[in-house]
This record gives C-alpha cells, sequence and structure tokens, in this order.
C-alpha cells in the first residue's frame, strides 16, 4: 500500500525544521462561519507556514467557485510563494480537517505526489502544546516548480453524467443530508436544491472526529452505512470541489484512491437547466 496521505502532529514537530519540508495553511471556510483566514494566519500558523489561498490559487475567470486553473498559472504561483520541485507540501487548516484536503488534491492533481494532510490541523498542533508563530511572515525565494496535470483525475459534469447512467461508476456527495435532500436553499442564486439522481449522499462530517480523519476500520463502516463501496469506481462532489476532497483522502487512507473528482460540483450542475435534478431520499 502506498504511504499514508496523512502525517501527525508529532510527525511533524520532529520534521518541522527539515530543508526539504514546506508547511502550507490552506484554510478556507463557507461565508457563514463569519472567519477569516488570512486574519487568523497572522494571529497564529505554525512556525514557518506558507499561506495557500484556495481562491486566489484557483480559476479566477471560470465562473465557478475555486475551479483549477491552468497548470503554467499554479506553477507560477507557486513559485511565488516560494514552493519548488522536490519540496513535501504538508497541509493543515484551522478546522482540523475541512479545506487541507483540497489543496492536498490539487497539488497531488498537478503532479505533487507526496504532498500530506496533517491530521487534526492547527487545533491539535496547539492542543499538543507546540509553538506557534505570529505577525507578517517573512518573505521566500522563489524557487522552480514544475506543474504536471493529471487530467483523470479532474472530472467534468459529461464523467458525472456517464457514471450515473451507466452505474459502474459511483457518484458520492459530500455535502449534508438536507442539502442533497433539497430542504435547505443553495447559497449560491440560481443554484436548484437537490442531487443528481442516483447519487449516494455521505456527509463529510461522518469521516472524522474531532477533526481528525477516523481510522480505516470505521472509514469502512461510513462508507458501507452510506451504500457505497469503496472496492468500486467513485467520483466525488460537493457543493463546490472542497469537501468532496475529504471523501478522496479518505478513499487514499483506505488504498482505494477515488477516480476523479467533479470540480465543479453542485455548483455546475445545479445550475444547469439541461441536468437533471431529483431531491428527497434516493
Amino acid at each position: 500500500m502506498a504511504p499514508s496521505p496523512l502525517v501527525s502532529v508529532d510527525w511533524l514537530h520532529r520534521r518541522l525544521d527539515a530543508p526539504d519540508i514546506v508547511v502550507l495553511d490552506g484554510s478556507w471556510y463557507l461565508p457563514a462561519a463569519g472567519r477569516d483566514p488570512e486574519a487568523e494566519f497572522r494571529a497564529a500558523r505554525i512556525p514557518g507556514a506558507v499561506r495557500f489561498d484556495i481562491d486566489a490559487m484557483s480559476d479566477e475567470n471560470a465562473g465557478l467557485p475555486h475551479m483549477l486553473p491552468r497548470p503554467e498559472i499554479f506553477a507560477s504561483r507557486m513559485r511565488a510563494l516560494g514552493i519548488g520541485d522536490g519540496m513535501q507540501p504538508v497541509v493543515y487548516d484551522g478546522m482540523g480537517l475541512f479545506s487541507a484536503p483540497r489543496v492536498w488534491w490539487m497539488l497531488r492533481t498537478f503532479g505533487v505526489r507526496d504532498a500530506v494532510v496533517l491530521d487534526g490541523g492547527l487545533p491539535a498542533w496547539i492542543a499538543a502544546g507546540y509553538a506557534i508563530a505570529d505577525g507578517e511572515p517573512a518573505s521566500r525565494e522563489r524557487r522552480h516548480f514544475s506543474a504536471r496535470l493529471d487530467n483523470g483525475a479532474v472530472a467534468d459534469a459529461g464523467d458525472v453524467a456517464r457514471a450515473l447512467a451507466g452505474g459502474t461508476t459511483q457518484v458520492v456527495d459530500a455535502r449534508s443530508a438536507p442539502r442533497f435532500r433539497g430542504e435547505e436553499v443553495e447559497p449560491r442564486p440560481g443554484v436548484r436544491p437537490g442531487h443528481m439522481p442516483g447519487a449516494r449522499n455521505l456527509h463529510y462530517a461522518a469521516l472524522q472526529t474531532d477533526g481528525h480523519l477516523k481510522d480505516p476500520d470505521s472509514l469502512r463502516a461510513v462508507f458501507a452505512e452510506a451504500g457505497v463501496d469503496p472496492d468500486r469506481p467513485i467520483l466525488t462532489t460537493c457543493g463546490s470541489g472542497v469537501t468532496a476532497a475529504i471523501v478522496a483522502l479518505a478513499l487514499e487512507v483506505l488504498g482505494r484512491p477515488a477516480r476523479g473528482l467533479y470540480d465543479g460540483s453542485w455548483a455546475e450542475w445545479g445550475a444547469d437547466p439541461s441536468r437533471p435534478v431529483a431531491t428527497g431520499s434516493p
């Protein structure tokens, strides 16, 4: 089995000064959370951490949130952050396990195969009593970064439609059950409530406990309860492509990598009147 995509705070603490380790703060929050990731980064962060802004690293011209940019754009922005080839990124977020998996997925999709997620994130680091830094971070020198897009890791609406029609590939939606059933108004204007007909619902929160990913046996039980078989191909989706990466991370831990992540997710599907929408329980 491949090395785990998760590392502990103790693992990182022992390697924090290693020249090939780069720590990334990938915190991102839903607007309703009322949190400012930039301000929080300056107030408390893991020493030496670099701020990875999901929105700033995405395609601002896509018309959809958080979409992957072109490889050359991603490479340019990584160089500007001082992150280069041969470095191992360790990604964390301020909630424990929320947006860091999206950063991990972005890095892996652009060829950084040894990127890992800090299990428990900043809360676990602070709970362990390890030092934090504050204030303005030190500038970093530009480094050479090569981006090689793994097209197979990125699903589009057509891939999802074919998966739903064919029945061999499962589509797993990481949104909450009320959103999946269409009982809540979607947060983005013009997006219909509901889900893709034939999709399975597995709320990302069921995969973790107190900001830590559950152990493999517990993860398998969660997938089974949701009617999802990790041994069969899976496409992951959510509201805007962030929490779908938590499902992808869990599958990676089980040694059953997702076939792809639907980058447009419900923000795209639910806004497209040509795409079918179901409500209620599947």
